[in-house]
């Protein structure tokens, strides 16, 4: 039985992910947004381990949820599922962050600094990261005209890269990324092509799984098949780099 947290887990991938590992007997740490959002997880919160409230677009409240985190207890694995897609231009957060940017990039990243160190994360990025070489001097976007679309696949280039720094600089953390595929989300839309049940079914895989393959970190997976990042995802310098800006928005040096 393992001890898992799920950013993210009122609905879609992140609840499905929640509630299947829930069935198989796991313990599964809950995430909502607010106390509000809280009470879309009446149905799981009797058979979850608990359940942490905070707003991942604010630094101060994703500091909580770590900390929160921690209350509770070791967790064996974290899965960064949280994400955001249309918003309204830059939102810009308390901190005067681009909100995409706090919630798919920085939250994962000050989670991972501060939630006491699991055997395995598992980030959630997607295959739209391939288009999102951007400047990292302009990584939150204050100076380029705003562009959503752009800034998401940023966003989620940036959280594989992540994932993958993570791999390379903790060796004795299994770290990987996961493209879940366009599912029918709300986030995703009724017309997304890619099933549902697919699209949560690596990450958990990955949390749990004794499978030597999910054990082995620095993955970048899609339906449970690895596959080549974008180069910049796996390119040491570029990881550096990244960390170091990350660092710099955040207070926060992960190596």
């Amino acid at each position: 039985m393992a001890s898992v947290f799920i950013t993210g887990s009122t609905e879609g991938l992140g609840r499905a992910a929640a509630q299947a590992l829930i069935e198989q007997g796991h313990r599964v740490v809950l995430h909502a947004r607010s106390t509000q959002r809280a009470s879309a997880l009446a149905e799981l919160s009797p058979r979850a381990a608990g359940i942490v409230v905070g707003d991942l677009s604010r630094a101060i409240e994703t500091r909580s949820v770590a900390a929160q985190v921690n209350a509770i207890g070791r967790m064996d694995a974290v899965i960064h599922n949280a994400g955001i897609y249309a918003v309204q231009g830059r939102s810009a957060t308390p901190e005067g962050h681009a909100a995409i940017l706090a919630v798919n990039t920085l939250a994962p990243y000050i989670l991972t600094g501060l939630i006491e160190r699991p055997r395995r994360l598992i980030y959630l990025s997607s295959g739209m990261h391939r288009s999102g070489t951007g400047p990292l001097h302009d990584i939150d976007w204050t100076e380029r005209r705003w562009d959503a679309t752009r800034a998401y696949a940023e966003s989620k280039l940036y959280v594989a890269a992540l994932a993958l720094a993570v791999a390379r600089h903790w060796p004795e953390v299994s770290s990987h990324a996961v493209d879940p595929g366009w599912v029918p989300t709300r986030m995703g839309g009724r017309g997304a092509p890619d099933d549902l049940e697919e699209g949560h079914r690596t990450q958990t895989w990955l949390a749990v799984s004794n499978d030597p393959a999910a054990r082995v970190g620095g993955g970048y997976w899609y339906h449970r098949e690895r596959q080549a990042p974008a180069a910049q995802a796996s390119d040491p310098v570029f990881q550096d780099a990244l960390m170091t800006r990350l660092a710099a928005l955040t207070g926060i040096s992960l190596f």
